[in-house]
């Protein structure tokens, strides 16, 4: 019997967080940037790159019903699958992954929901590089002076030699998928990572400086200024 394999893009959104560094009661993700949750922000993003990629929402379950509220407030009928968020960042990419079915091909990225503004420039050349060379990631250059620290002793480091590191980070799906079966391990602080562990290279490309990551109440500020802006 010939393997007939589909050949689509997705996107897996990961949106965790507590909200803990904003001091407040609402998880980060759900708070207002010029009037609309962060997360929505975020997956219209990426319904702006492309009407037909699939959107993968990966949601604490404790969290999914004030989702769904919002989604009834804002009005909010944007197309996406609902995956359980898990223990670790790890095990809700795992999630995330598990919908999409292994006869697939194609390419897969991961985001964080807090990330409403990647470029459309920067997240087609993640996804267009990844179909090429199978694992890629949007970095920025490092501005400010660098210091590494050592026992009690701290040195200046070339900051030419370092990369901040941005999301969508994308990935051939089967790749994704393959390096998503190894075993946790708290050595996997990103999706790279998990790829890195198998022996496979990752490339970078050029990301975009407003790709913020919204984390504390300066961030929401930075945030509103973009959108002003």
């Amino acid at each position: 019997i010939k393997d007939i394999r589909l050949a689509m893009d997705y996107i897996i959104i990961v949106a965790g967080g507590k909200g803990l560094r904003m001091g407040s009661d609402i998880p980060k993700q759900f708070l207002p940037v010029c009037n609309l949750p962060v997360l929505m922000r975020t997956i219209r993003r990426f319904r702006e790159y492309s009407a037909d990629i699939n959107i993968i929402l990966v949601l604490p379950k404790s969290q999914q019903d004030y989702w769904h509220s919002l989604c009834k407030e804002y009005q909010f009928d944007e197309r996406y699958s609902i995956a359980d968020g898990g223990e670790t960042r790890f095990h809700s990419v795992s999630n995330g992954l598990s919908l999409i079915p292994d006869n697939v091909e194609g390419v897969v990225g991961v985001h964080d929901g807090v990330r409403p503004f990647p470029s459309i420039d920067v997240i087609a050349r993640c996804y267009e590089t990844a179909r090429h060379q199978g694992a890629v990631i949007p970095v920025i250059p490092v501005v400010e002076t660098v210091r590494h620290l050592e026992d009690n002793d701290s040195r200046t480091v070339s900051r030419d030699e370092y990369r901040l590191v941005q999301t969508p980070q994308t990935f051939d799906i089967q790749l994704l998928k393959r390096a998503y079966r190894q075993p946790f391990t708290p050595m996997f602080t990103d999706d790279a990572s998990v790829v890195e562990a198998l022996g496979d290279t990752i490339t970078l490309v050029e990301g975009n400086r407003e790709n913020i990551k919204i984390t504390t109440p300066f961030d929401l500020k930075i945030a509103e200024a973009i959108l002003r802006n």
